[in-house]
């Protein structure tokens, strides 16, 4: 790990925001760094507003969007929502198909199948389409690139609405609109918002034509949240605002399908991390292992005696994927070894029985083993098809971009994406895509980083310190929960290793007087640095440990030196 201390923000706009909050130094140096410099911008960071979200209309072809399904839903047609398999895909097609079943009875959903269909429109689901009667098809999470596919849907007499967020290609595709925000001919304000963040945005403009407040989709936003979380874009500005009303929805007043998952689990609040790490991976394992088609249903279904029904096969799609996760990640890792291939700059394996289901799983766990920009393959059909995840500061998409002349098809983001090519281009892919990431990559991002906000004493980690730093969430990319340090520090001889396999390091800290618990995951081999009273420095986060009905503030150390 390779520590980094943030600069320290302007000692004279920390004091001045300090003294209008009241509130101490280090609160106002974490305000500032993360661009808060005024009372109006900390109120709305800290009493985020359904108030502050943008008019729908400001982005391009919305007006368009509406109209079109105003049109659809007075002649009578029928309407297809069409969305990929993942989180933001299937919480998509349940948010736009059940608002809009208020609206019309004549609404159909469509997932394509992982494994027959691929990622993204197929010219399978245009063709049920067609065969359905269905005139009008809503894309959600996905169509940006489908160029050719919405092509064949206007030669059937279908029209398309795109509702995505991926980058657009070097041509938009001929639809009767396309809401992306990423569109360099969209001036909307706000650029991050997911797949289902647009999809709402289409409601919202939906919703205010016939006269509904922004209060009246209040119950959609657990489906924004969720997927705002799972697809890891920037919790900022309008994300925020969604992701923070949206958790209210899911610890108030939870859609049946939620509790019908959340069942058995026993956490009075949930925060966007138990979003991703509980709710999202059960979705995701609809898609991954059996049809993202089962998510939608469980995200849409009323009754809670079906959805528990549901709620306990999704269930068992999670464990299998677990099961699979686990097996096709220990293959790779004995395949790096096997072919001695720890000293390149890029991670790439391939196995043609792998599950397409988990090789992005498998490509974030082995980059959180090599920290290397990571491809997973396998077969699917006549092609190989991967899925890439990257390390912090490096950009996967344009790496991959550089190597189009080897790939059928690819899209994405910065830090995760999805290709397929033919078997035959694959070792030429391999060498390419390792040349362009060796010449490109700042050697320093080959190793984890810990970004350190500021340095801090313990005995300034009180109970009212971390009520306002508790005001912080909802925590994700551009607004990361704050890592402290602090130096000079000792253990007070009580150290051990726990878990399963010693692999955990629980201790308690002392300096100046001021004893405080601490739990580092994965750190059990660490316990050295500590033994027989030695100073040592740690990079940690602050939360709450409840042990026998005791609340108390704890270390979570990051990593100790």
């Amino acid at each position: 790990m390779r520590w980094t201390l943030k600069p320290k923000p302007d000692a004279a706009t920390v004091d001045s925001l300090a003294k209008t909050l009241n509130v101490d130094t280090i609160i106002a140096s974490l305000l500032v760094q993360r661009g808060i410099e005024t009372y109006e911008q900390a109120k709305k960071f800290f009493r985020p507003s359904l108030e502050d979200l943008h008019d729908p209309f400001l982005m391009k072809d919305m007006d368009k969007a509406v109209l079109r399904i105003e049109n659809a839903i007075a002649n009578h047609e029928n309407i297809m929502v069409y969305g990929d398999y993942d989180v933001d895909g299937t919480t998509s097609v349940a948010l736009m198909s059940s608002y809009l079943k208020t609206m019309s009875p004549q609404v159909a959903t469509y997932i394509p199948d992982r494994y027959d269909e691929g990622y993204g429109v197929s010219y399978e689901g245009i063709d049920y389409a067609h065969d359905n009667d269905i005139s009008l098809i809503i894309a959600l999470d996905c169509g940006i690139k489908a160029l050719e596919k919405i092509a064949y849907a206007k030669s059937k007499g279908i029209d398309f609405i795109i509702c995505d967020h991926h980058r657009p290609g070097d041509e938009i595709p001929d639809a009767v609109a396309v809401l992306d925000p990423k569109r360099n001919d969209c001036e909307y304000p706000y650029k991050e918002l997911c797949g289902c963040g647009v999809g709402f945005k289409l409601v919202q403009a939906l919703a205010s034509n016939k006269g509904q407040s922004i209060d009246d989709l209040m119950l959609y936003l657990d489906l924004v949240a969720t997927a705002i979380g799972a697809d890891i874009v920037p919790i900022t500005g309008e994300n925020r605002v969604l992701a923070y009303y949206g958790l209210l929805v899911i610890n108030e007043n939870p859609r049946t399908g939620f509790k019908a998952m959340l069942s058995q689990v026993k956490k009075e609040i949930l925060t966007i991390t138990d979003v991703v790490f509980i709710i999202a991976p059960r979705i995701n394992a609809a898609g991954r292992m059996k049809h993202g088609l089962h998510a939608v249903t469980l995200l849409t279904e009323e009754n809670l005696e079906t959805a528990m029904q549901y709620a306990s096969e999704i269930e068992m799609y999670n464990n299998d994927r677990k099961d699979a996760d686990k097996s096709i990640t220990e293959q790779a890792l004995t395949q790096i070894l096997h072919n001695k291939e720890e000293d390149r700059f890029t991670t790439v394996v391939y196995e043609e029985n792998w599950h397409k289901g988990v090789i992005g799983i498998v490509a974030s766990r082995l980059t959180e083993t090599y920290y290397r920009p990571t491809l997973v393959f396998t077969k699917s059909g006549e092609k190989l098809a991967a899925s890439a995840r990257s390390v912090k500061g490096f950009d996967v998409y344009n790496a991959l971009d550089a190597c189009s002349d080897h790939i059928e098809q690819f899209g994405g983001h910065k830090y995760a994406a999805g290709l397929t090519l033919f078997e035959e281009e694959f070792e030429s892919f391999k060498q390419k895509f390792e040349e362009v990431v060796s010449s490109t990559i700042d050697k320093m991002l080959l190793v984890p980083e810990i970004s350190i906000d500021t340095t801090i004493e313990l005995d300034q980690i009180t109970p009212r310190f971390y009520r306002i730093l508790k005001q912080f969430a909802p925590y994700g990319p551009g607004n990361m929960t704050p890592v402290f340090m602090t130096e000079g520090i000792k253990d007070t001889g009580h150290s051990k290793c726990v878990g399963a396999d010693q692999k955990h390091l629980k201790c308690k800290v002392q300096k100046n007087g001021v004893v405080i618990g601490a739990i580092g995951f994965n750190l059990g081999a660490k316990r050295d640095l500590i033994c027989e009273k030695q100073t040592f420095k740690a990079a940690y986060t602050i939360d709450e440990n409840e042990w026998n009905g005791t609340v108390s503030l704890q270390l979570k150390l990051k990593d100790i030196n």
